[in-house]
């Protein structure tokens, strides 16, 4: 079986944008994508589009979007996936298995996401579609509430660890400065995330505005090839590993919430399947929705134990000069969440590290590289360990 590997990129700024819709938004992509691969629209077998919606826009069939930016694609067979935050690794894994099934030998993943042209109450609204509806609901303050919530289990049983959340936001906006697609490009430093104010209010139980992803436009998209095609093109970066691994839906179902047990399994079937550890890899992106997630997801990656998450903040394991640095980008935090794209943004700030491409975020000399996307509370769980081939 030929792997898929990944070619070429491309990646829209993220923030408030001109853009009216995501049509725009993966028009601005798709052509400088395919340029940088080095392929035409017309070697493209198969199109994948991440793209969430439900009430963003009246537009739905949006996989059928992307026709409309190139006549030769118009014919090209292509697909929308939706998986709350994971939507675009849904759409990437589903673009890999299309090559690596024999369908096809060059495939076109976009993602994308116009989030701002909705009143802030509706936006909320729409993403509580991230959580069950028949129990979460009525959650105050929507999906930050759901993660406000777990924040408050969190701080009850190990701890108040709100200036750890506050080191966690600090440290992915100092990253996010050098980041030119980065939506806030500011250094708002430790003291402004960790106190409450005017500027920076309690968004839901601990939460403040500062802990919490950015309402975000933007689009990236991705192409990948057999490691036939792949090894006659300028670029290829590979997956040494790749997991998918779900939880339940509702929260009320789990043993124990605060054990992200999705997010464990995934990185353990994927770290597995590499044959490597995470003292092998050079940094990681991970999915921080809110700075809660990212404690958390210390501890399900192994990084820490449960409850200990706080540790590898505090002695700078994650910093950009640790041992391990955790979303050298900016994250999320201040990249923003245009959910749509979010999980291909992941993959192409990842690949471009590894091509030795990521300009002022550069960790140096990066050969492993691991991602890990999430949709919903973690519910959708993927997890990729990326490496260059070529």
């Amino acid at each position: 079986m030929s792997k898929a590997q990944i070619v070429g990129w491309a990646h829209s700024q993220f923030g408030k944008t001109e853009y009216p819709d995501t049509e725009a938004l993966m028009a601005s992509v798709v052509a400088p994508a395919l340029d940088h691969a080095g392929v035409s629209a017309g070697e493209v077998d198969g199109i994948f589009v991440g793209v969430m919606n439900g009430g963003f826009s009246k537009q739905e069939f949006q996989g059928a979007l992307v026709g409309m930016v190139d006549g030769d694609l118009s014919a090209v067979p292509s697909v929308r996936l939706e998986n709350a935050c994971s939507t675009g690794s849904a759409a990437i894994y589903t673009a890999m298995d299309f090559i690596e099934s024999g369908r096809g030998r060059i495939a076109l993943v976009v993602g994308a996401e116009k989030m701002t042209a909705v009143p802030t109450a509706q936006v909320s609204d729409i993403l509580l579609g991230g959580s069950y509806r028949k129990e979460e609901a009525d959650v105050e303050g929507g999906f930050a509430g759901v993660f406000g919530r777990i924040a408050q289990n969190y701080f009850q049983r190990y701890g108040d660890r709100s200036e750890e959340l506050a080191m966690i936001a600090a440290k992915n906006h100092s990253n996010g400065v050098d980041n030119p697609f980065a939506h806030m490009r500011k250094d708002f430093g430790f003291e402004f995330c960790n106190a409450v104010s005017d500027k920076n209010p309690r968004v839901a139980g601990p939460l403040r505005r500062t802990d919490c992803s950015l309402v975000s436009d933007g689009a990236a998209a991705l192409v990948l090839a057999d490691e036939e095609t792949a090894a006659n093109l300028n670029r290829a970066i590979g997956f040494r590993a790749r997991a998918n691994v779900n939880d339940v839906f509702a929260l009320s179902r789990r043993a124990d919430i605060l054990a992200f047990d999705g997010p464990r399994r995934a990185w353990a079937k994927a770290l597995d399947a590499g044959g490597v550890t995470l003292d092998d890899l050079s940094f990681v992106e991970t999915h921080d929705c809110f700075t809660i997630a990212e404690l958390l997801e210390y501890e399900a990656m192994g990084l820490a134990k449960q409850g200990e998450g706080h540790k590898v903040v505090r002695d700078g394991t994650t910093a950009k000069g640790g041992r391990l640095p955790v979303n050298p980008s900016g994250g999320l935090k201040s990249k923003g969440h245009p959910i749509g794209a979010t999980g291909v943004s992941m993959h192409v700030m990842a690949a471009m590290q590894l091509m030795n491409e990521a300009g002022g975020i550069q960790v140096p000399d990066a050969k492993l590289a691991g991602v890990f996307n999430m949709g919903g509370a973690a519910v959708a769980n993927y997890v990729s360990i990326l490496e260059r081939v070529k």
